[in-house]
Formats: structure tokens, sequence, C-alpha cells
């Protein structure tokens, strides 16, 4: 009996160590008008939202690089392919701006590109 108390007690420490704290609300980050300052956000933020607000937002960044390159097409299934990689590029890198795991993701979605064609 002992020995299940100190299992459940050394699962339930192990637990604490890695809990995160609750996610936040995607609106925190806006200004007083209500604006984001998508430039401005950090993947630590990204990762810590919601994680509807977190795929809205990388929807929304989707958009807006697609309308950067005068791409006027969706592609569904690979949106989400590189949506899931940002999302768990900026997991593992919480300090750097969600504008560059974008670009650190979509160039290495290019180089991997141009590998298969050859």
């Amino acid at each position: 009996m002992k020995r299940h108390v100190v299992i459940a007690s050394v699962a339930a420490v192990a637990a604490l160590g890695t809990a995160k704290a609750d996610p936040v609300d995607l609106s925190a980050y806006a200004d007083a008008n209500g604006f984001i300052d998508v430039q401005a956000l950090t993947c630590g933020q990204l990762a810590n939202t919601y994680q509807e607000d977190a795929n809205a937002l990388t929807s929304w960044y989707s958009g807006w690089y697609n309308g950067l390159a005068h791409k006027h097409y969706a592609d569904f299934k690979k949106g989400r392919i590189v949506e899931h990689q940002v999302i768990e590029y900026c997991k593992a890198h919480h300090d750097e701006k969600i504008i560059h795991a974008i670009a650190v993701i979509l160039k290495e979605d290019r180089a991997e590109g141009m590998m298969m064609e050859k």
C-alpha cells in the first residue's frame, strides 16, 4: 500500500512540475482600440493562447502572407500543415516573433519542395 502512495505522490509532483499556466485569451494582446499588432506578437504569446485563438491567428497570417505574394487561392490541406508547424516551432522558441517563425517554416517548406523536384 505504501508503495502505491509513493508512486502516486511522485506522479502528482511530476505533473505539477510540467504544468503550464492557463491559456490567455488572444484579446489580452490587443491595444485600447482592440487591435493586435501582429508583427509584435511572440511565439510565447501564440503558444500560451487557446488553441482556437492560435488556429485563427495562424489562419490570418496565412491570408496576410498569401496576399503579399498576390496568391488568390487557398490550399487548406497545406495551410493546416504549415499552421501546425508554426505552432510547434513557437512552442520551442517562445522569445521569437511569430512572423520570424513563419519565415523559418516557409523557407524550410520551399527548400523541401525544391528537394522533391530534383
